[in-house]
């Protein structure tokens, strides 16, 4: 039987008059979006335009809620709110969005947590029990979009969530199973048969090629293709005829 993976893209980020991305085009190719919730990036309008948008492209919607950092989109490292705080902030969100796709008429089916606050809960085990919290507290039938071999990932299972495991086509691994961070050479794959060549690995292989030469297991569940990168829209058509042309079906994922 031949490999399925889901693609997903962060998407909804525009806010007022601010335009971010080319969600349109970006629908036509991945069957998964992720919408910001308004803490991060995205209002209440962008948030409804997405989500009719991708009910119109057959595209499944999940929410994409984050630390409450318009000014730094979400990608600045948050300490020192109380738990219970950040909880309901999160399951603000979550709420929001399941209320907009109710209105819509197309059911939410998952969560992935976005920028700094993604990347804290896959290293920091009190943190991802807490995201995990929010999540079920909404709806447990909700899935949770998490990397493999992180505390997000563990703390879902814990939780009783599915789980879809993410993979990433544009950043490279650490031993550990963690994306190298930014600031370190070659953390950002810009060649794009490298990105495929690494996308295939795990999909067809079976395992993580992480910095130091090592492997990790992994079954993919999805891909993330980073929606604001620019000519996001070209690497996202790239990856998908080489993906298909290796056999891979493009679909939505069933998380365990």
């Amino acid at each position: 039987m031949a490999p399925t993976l889901d693609l997903n893209c962060d998407m909804g980020e525009s806010f007022g008059a601010w335009r971010m991305g080319e969600d349109a085009a970006m629908l036509e190719l991945v069957t998964s979006a992720n919408v910001a919730c308004g803490f991060h990036a995205g209002d209440p309008v962008v948030m409804r335009r997405t989500i009719r948008d991708a009910r119109a492209a057959g595209v499944r919607v999940g929410a994409h809620p984050s630390f409450a950092d318009l000014y730094g989109f979400g990608r600045r490292r948050i300490s020192g709110e109380r738990p219970e705080d950040l909880e309901t902030q999160l399951i603000y969100q979550i709420v929001a969005m399941q209320g907009i796709c109710a209105l819509e008429g197309h059911a939410m089916t998952h969560v992935k947590f976005h920028g700094a606050l993604n990347n804290m809960a896959a290293e920091d085990a009190d943190l991802a029990a807490l995201c995990a919290r929010a999540v079920k507290a909404v709806d447990p039938a909700l899935a949770l979009v998490a990397m493999p071999h992180t505390e997000a990932e563990r703390a879902a299972l814990r939780a009783g969530l599915r789980v879809a495991r993410e993979i990433y086509a544009d950043r490279s691994y650490t031993p550990e199973g963690r994306l190298t961070a930014r600031s370190l050479p070659g953390a950002v794959i810009h060649d794009p048969e490298a990105s495929a060549a690494q996308v295939l690995a795990m999909v067809l292989e079976g395992h993580i090629p992480c910095s130091d030469g090592s492997r990790l297991p992994v079954e993919a569940d999805t891909l993330c293709i980073h929606g604001d990168t620019p000519g996001a829209v070209e690497i996202a058509r790239a990856l998908r005829a080489r993906l298909e042309a290796a056999g891979v079906e493009i679909a939505p994922f069933a998380p365990s």
